[in-house]
């Protein structure tokens, strides 16, 4: 999916919504076979319940690949149901040497035909390159994150009076283009998406942290939106997880809608 492509949906569903389809077979309800086939089942109706409403879906890659074959195959048939006008990513958080990156790129780009993929950018450039030689792919960089331990590097000030997540942004963004590089930017961290903008004021940005660890909508949408949009905000447990009865699909749907408006 191109930008135009993904902008089009944005405006068309009036929404920025990313459902991360982070499945554990532990939390879903009992409805469901504790197994991968009651993992796919349960993606399927959380998809077709909330697929209008969602401009992307971001299965996180540790939740399937943890289940061993079954879990590829899980994955393999969760991306079967997913509507070809709904963006796709492979949160896996992927980032090594060139020849071991391209073949992280074959696995989601062409094995499982992701839209995109996750990737750390701590080894540099060449771990990230093999990744955009892909046409209408995208790389989605980890610029600054949303979970604890963000302040244990990404804060910390180089020489220039920078501090390294924005390093990272000027430099990640100068690997790609505004038409294959997005950023990950913590809803957490929203009062620093003002900031972020001015580094990066055209690239799409997606937002984790929404729901569940406490950032809010329409604080990521007041700083973080561009003429584009330029924005996909995700939610997770927030969604999937909603109830855990048999009304877990319309649960589902309503924290959807809540999450969808822009």
């Amino acid at each position: 999916m191109n930008r135009k492509e993904l902008k089009r949906q944005i405006e068309k569903k009036d929404s920025y919504l990313c459902i991360g389809l982070d499945t554990d077979i532990n939390r879903i309800p009992n409805v469901f076979e504790k197994n991968w086939r009651g993992m796919v089942d349960f993606n399927k109706e959380i998809i077709q319940a909330t697929s209008d409403l969602a401009v992307a879906y971001k299965p996180n890659i540790a939740f399937y690949e943890s289940m061993g074959i079954d879990g590829w195959k899980a994955l393999d048939k969760t991306l079967e149901f997913i509507p070809d006008h709904c963006f796709t990513i492979a949160d896996a958080k992927r980032g090594d040497i060139g020849n071991t990156s391209r073949m992280y790129a074959k696995t989601f780009f062409e094995t499982f035909d992701f839209d995109s993929v996750t990737i750390a950018p701590y080894m540099g450039s060449d771990s990230v390159e093999p990744f955009l030689t892909y046409n209408n792919k995208w790389v989605i960089i980890l610029g600054l994150t949303s979970n604890k331990g963000a302040k244990d590097f990404q804060f910390q000030k180089l020489e220039n009076g920078s501090q390294v997540y924005e390093a990272v942004l000027r430099r990640c963004a100068e690997y790609g283009s505004i038409d294959n590089t997005m950023f990950v930017i913590g809803a957490t961290k929203s009062e620093f998406l003002t900031d972020v903008r001015q580094i990066i004021p055209d690239h799409f940005l997606l937002v984790p942290g929404v729901g569940a660890q406490g950032g809010t909508l329409e604080s990521v949408i007041e700083h973080g939106a561009n003429n584009d949009g330029g924005l996909l905000i995700n939610s997770s447990r927030g969604i999937l997880y909603a109830s855990d009865g048999k009304d877990f699909a319309e649960a589902a749907r309503e924290k959807a809608m809540a999450l969808s408006k822009r």
